[in-house]
């Protein structure tokens, strides 16, 4: 694709909205059905992370409008999310609130180099068991860092959650604990009841209203959000003197943000008919979308399956819906900050509880366990690392364990395999041997093959069948020629039967060809092959009797 025509399919067109004069009401419904959702989600992932509910709010607002208009899919909602909170909360713990609009900065901008050099198909190459394994820790991790907030105490110094959550009880207050308890469960309730009324009931927000309205009413003791700007702070410069401490969170928040973006977006391509997704584009719109919100004082922003899910449940079907999201939640900070200000912390904690039991599919953790063994150690390691250390190292690990497997796999499918001789048996066929190469032939499982091969004995030829040989790299070439020259110097001769035309160029660059006795030991037909070994054991054997000859004639007396 040429440069320009590249540049083109990463920037906004009129073609994104050309079905909209159909579609306008169908969005405009899920737009407002999803601003409602996201508001206590916004304001909930904002308290969680450290950097304060108006940040969760701002991101919601500037980076769902830039993502939706610059982003590669026609359907996805973009905001605040659970993940980039488990990772944004350490950061605040370490650099202070104000390190949060500089991470966000500087990782958009890593983002839009990755979108610029078109590396958004990476995230096809995460094995299903290590993304499984990863939202499974992320929703343990969400729920554990709610445990502070629902019995009504603060969090602890440590960056791990479940530390954290266990180091909070000893500053839990007796005489109301009973309070953020009950308004967790209340919650909980109404969220779980809600849906089965009706699917278009927002459960989340049902039990906001009810629980805030209750702790307003008898005036509870609960720690509320607080004081909320009534309008957009103005957009602002972020410092970037302390940036080389923020090296590693930079380059953890970009890669969780393109991960998790690309993910929802293929997610939402495929249980949607709103036509496929630019992996490209999506990186540059979110990477704008996160430098914007960091300008604004927000928080990095990653596309957001869930609300993006609630967006296609409601009848969205392009990137007005996802604006009108925005412009929702746009109309509530300058209309109704001061009611929402009012909304109880452990309303909130109760909100995420929630939402991070379903991010838990028991279906789905049934099926990764009960599928193979090699991906059920994935999962779970992944789950692990994820909880006890970080996202990024979970995500390493995994891919690095599912690749080992793989590749065991791989070396497992590769063999080397005597075969008999094509057509009827003649005299001298016992002095030649056939091998057939299957599968791949790699560093994995090179060795094996030349240690089968180079302990053969009593032949004067042997035969390597490469036909079948699917996968072949440097090693696996390299230790072919070193097999050929082990033999030529004991004196046995090796012919070489169908290499790919693939591996060709490989195998002559690597001296399998060059290692040959001569250059005409290369066969593309096995029955050629077979009949040029014979012939070369029949003048073998006459030489030897011609020479057997010849010695005893010189050493019989006159």
């Amino acid at each position: 694709m040429k440069p320009t025509r590249y540049l083109g399919s990463l920037l906004p067109s009129w073609k994104d909205y050309r079905s909209v004069k159909r579609t306008w009401r169908a969005d405009l419904i899920a737009g407002i059905t999803v601003g409602i959702v996201a508001l206590p989600l916004a304001l909930a992932f904002g308290v969680s992370s450290g950097a304060g509910a108006e940040a969760g709010l701002v991101t919601a607002i500037v980076a769902g409008i830039i993502a939706a208009v610059f982003g590669g899919s026609n359907i996805q909602v973009s905001g605040p999310t659970g993940a980039m909170v488990v990772v944004l909360g350490p950061v605040v713990a370490a650099h202070g609130v104000a390190a949060v609009a500089v991470v966000s900065v500087l990782a958009g901008v890593v983002v839009i180099a990755a979108g610029a050099l078109k590396i958004g198909r990476v995230v096809s190459y995460i094995p299903w068991p290590v993304i499984e394994g990863f939202t499974l820790g992320i929703a343990v991790i969400i729920f554990l860092q709610q445990v502070p907030s629902a019995v009504g105490s603060t969090p602890g110094a440590s960056s791990n959650a479940l530390v954290s959550a266990v180091q909070s009880f000893p500053r839990v207050d007796p005489a109301i604990l009973i309070w953020p308890i009950l308004t967790v469960l209340v919650v909980g309730v109404i969220m779980i009841i809600a849906p089965r009324i009706s699917r278009k009931l927002p459960g989340s927000i049902i039990a906001i209203v009810v629980v805030s309205a209750i702790a307003a009413f008898f005036d509870l003791p609960l720690a509320r959000i607080g004081l909320l700007p009534s309008s957009l702070p103005t957009p602002t410069l972020p410092s970037f003197a302390d940036a080389g401490a923020l090296v590693g969170p930079i380059f953890t928040v970009a890669a969780l943000a393109a991960i998790e973006s690309l993910l929802s977006a293929r997610v939402a391509a495929s249980i949607s008919d709103t036509g496929p997704y630019n992996a490209d584009r999506e990186l540059v719109g979110q990477g704008l979308a996160s430098v914007a919100s960091g300008l604004f004082g927000g928080m990095p922003a990653t596309g957001a399956i869930a609300r993006t899910a609630v967006n296609i449940r409601s009848g969205g079907r392009t990137r007005l819906a996802a604006i009108i999201h925005a412009l929702v939640l746009l109309a509530i900070v300058y209309l109704a900050t001061g009611v929402v200000s009012q909304i109880p912390l452990a309303a909130l904690a109760g909100v995420l509880m929630v939402t991070a039991a379903r991010m838990i599919s028991v279906s789905t953790v049934r099926s990764v366990l009960g599928s193979t063994r090699s991906d059920a150690i994935v999962f779970v390691i992944t789950a692990i690392i994820t909880v006890s250390f970080d996202l990024i190292t979970a995500v390493g690990i995994g891919i690095a364990v599912a690749a080992f497997f793989a590749l065991r796999a791989l070396a497992k499918s590769g063999g080397v395999h005597r075969e008999e001789l094509p057509g009827p048996a003649q005299p001298g066929d016992e002095h030649i041997a056939l091998f057939r190469l299957d599968g791949a032939l790699f560093f994995g499982a090179a060795d094996r093959m030349l240690e089968r091969v180079t302990r053969i004995v009593d032949v004067t030829v042997v035969i390597i069948r490469m036909s079948q040989l699917q996968v072949l790299d440097a090693t696996g070439a390299r230790v072919i020629t070193e097999m050929i020259n082990g033999l030529e110097r004991r004196g046995v001769t090796v012919l070489i039967k169908g290499i790919q035309p693939e591996h060709l160029r490989l195998v002559t660059r690597l001296g399998v060809i060059s290692a040959l006795r001569d250059q005409k030991h290369h066969f593309t037909s096995l029955d050629a092959a077979v009949e040029h070994a014979r012939d070369h054991v029949r003048r073998s054997a006459i030489g030897a009797l011609g020479a057997s000859k010849v010695s005893t004639t010189t050493t019989t007396p006159a």
